[in-house]
């Protein structure tokens, strides 16, 4: 399925956000994910199902000082 990821069409097969994290290897990283602009907390990772043309937003947390 086609969705659109960080604003670049993305090919997955990926049926859940938690998949979607796995197959980016990003599982364990610390990251914030929007779909559709709408925060989804990573207790919902998993039961958030992807669907065609879904606007997903990957951020990765970075640390400093």
């Amino acid at each position: 399925m086609i969705i659109v990821l960080n604003g670049d069409t993305y090919d997955t097969q990926a049926q859940s956000l938690a998949e979607l994290v796995d197959e980016l290897q990003l599982t364990g990283k610390r990251i914030a994910i929007e779909v559709d602009q709408q925060l989804v907390p990573k207790s919902q990772h998993a039961t958030t199902p992807l669907r065609p043309q879904l606007h997903i937003e990957i951020v990765h947390a970075v640390g400093g000082g």
